[in-house]
C-alpha cells in the first residue's frame, strides 16, 4: 500500500553544495522537501542550472550504493526502450550515486506532473493504465538478467501464502494492545471490529490459503498513484524503482489495482479494473488464468494483513490510520463479491 509521510527534514547547506559540485549542477537556489514517500525521502531543488529531484536514499533495505546504481541502469534501459521513467544523472565521476557522509543520493531531473488515483481515470485511461504496467513487466523481461541468475528479490511481498494460524496469534495480540490503549478513541472501536471480524473470515476461509506463487517475472514492486506522474491525461513518468524484483508479475498487476480503483467505502471500482486488466493481459501477455491465480492470492494477502494496525499499536505510529478504514473494508467486501472481482480481471 501506498504509505503517507511527514515532509523530510531541510539539508544542510554545506551538504547540498557538496552533492552539487559532484553533479555539477550548480548552486542551490531552493531546496523543498517532498512530502509523499517515507521509506525515502526527495528534495525538489532548483539551481542556477535548472530543476532536480534529489532522493535520499535513506531506507536500509534498499540504501546499498551498488544495488542502487544496478536500478539505475534498468530504468536507464527502460527508458531506452521508450517506457516513462526518470532515469538518474550521473556526477563527474560518472556514477549515479553520490556518497556523502556515509549517506547516498541520487540527482534526477524535475518531472513537472501530478498523481491520480482512479477515481480521477477514465475508463479508457484506466485501460491505458493496464497496458503500461503491462509494458513495464514485459520490457522488464528483456532489458533485465534471466530470472534464474538474479540477486533476490528486493520485495516486501512473499512467495509463501500467510498462514492462518500466524495470523490468528496475530489478532489476539493486537487485540490486546487495543484493550490497553488508553484512552480508548473511534480508531480503537474500528481496529477492534475489523480485527474480531477477519477473524471470523479467517475461521470461515481457512481451508482457501493459495500454494506458493506461480510464473514469476522482473517487477516494479511498489507500483500506485504515488510512484506515477501524469502530465494531463498522459502517463509522465513511474518513480521509485527501490522494490525492483523478481516476484509472481500478475500479482503486482492485482495490488496495484487493489490501490488504484479502491473507493473510499472500501469496495473496488469493477469496470475501471476490467479495462485495466484486459489491457494488462494484452501488453504483459498474461493468460486469464495467471490472472485468476493472482486475485486468490492477493485476496488472501488482504485477508491476513495488518501493517497498519502493526505501525498504530506496535510503533505508536498513526501515518497510515487514514487508510485503514477503506484497507480493513476493502478486505471484507473482496471476500463476499469474490466471483464478482475474479471476474473483472479475467473476462
Amino acid at each position: 500500500m501506498p504509505r503517507p509521510c511527514v515532509p523530510p527534514p531541510a539539508l544542510h547547506a554545506p551538504l547540498l553544495s557538496t552533492l552539487l559540485r559532484q553533479y555539477s549542477a550548480g548552486s542551490a537556489l531552493t531546496c523543498d522537501p517532498v512530502d509523499q514517500g517515507l521509506l525515502n525521502r526527495g528534495y525538489r531543488l532548483c539551481t542556477t542550472r535548472g530543476r532536480y529531484f534529489l532522493k535520499h536514499h535513506f531506507d536500509p533495505d534498499t540504501a546499498d550504493p551498488a544495488a542502487i546504481e544496478r536500478r539505475h541502469r534498468a530504468t536507464q534501459r527502460l527508458a531506452d526502450l521508450g517506457v516513462p521513467v526518470a532515469p538518474p544523472l550521473a556526477g563527474r565521476d560518472g556514477r549515479t550515486v553520490a556518497v556523502v557522509g556515509g549517506h547516498a543520493y541520487a540527482l534526477h531531473p524535475w518531472i513537472d506532473g501530478r498523481h491520480r488515483h482512479g477515481g480521477q481515470l477514465s475508463t479508457g485511461q484506466c485501460a491505458r493504465l493496464g497496458a503500461l504496467l503491462g509494458a513495464v513487466h514485459a520490457s522488464l523481461e528483456r532489458v533485465m538478467p534471466p530470472k534464474g541468475r538474479t540477486p533476490p528479490a528486493t520485495s516486501p511481498h512473499p512467495v509463501e501464502s500467510a498462514d492462518p494460524a500466524d495470523t490468528f496469534d496475530l489478532i489476539d495480540d493486537l487485540l490486546a494492545r487495543v484493550r490497553r490503549h488508553r484512552p480508548a478513541d473511534s480508531f480503537d472501536e474500528l481496529a477492534r471490529h475489523r480485527l474480531l471480524e477477519r477473524r471470523r473470515l479467517l475461521e470461515r476461509h481457512a481451508d482457501r490459503r493459495p500454494p506458493r506463487g506461480g510464473s514469476v517475472g522482473w517487477v516494479h514492486g511498489d507500483f500506485h498513484p504515488f510512484n506515477l506522474l501524469y502530465q494531463g491525461d498522459a502517463p509522465a513518468a513511474i518513480v521509485d524503482w527501490d522494490r525492483l524484483g523478481v516476484q509472481p508479475r500478475a500479482e503486482e498487476a492485482v495490488r496495484a489495482a487493489a490501490i488504484f480503483f479502491v473507493r473510499p467505502a472500501g469496495t473496488l471500482d469493477l469496470p475501471k479494473v476490467r479495462a485495466y486488466a484486459r489491457a494488462y493481459r494484452r501488453a504483459a501477455g498474461a493468460a486469464p488464468s495467471e490472472l485468476a491465480a493472482a486475485v486468490h492470492r492477493v485476496w488472501w494477502e488482504r485477508l491476513n494483513d495488518f501493517w497498519m494496525l502493526r505501525w498504530h499499536y506496535e510503533r505508536g505510529d498513526t501515518r497510515a490510520d487514514s487508510q485503514f478504514p477503506a484497507a480493513s473494508a476493502l478486505a471484507v467486501w473482496w471476500t463476499r463479491e469474490y466471483e464478482a472481482v475474479c471476474g473483472a480481471f479475467v473476462q
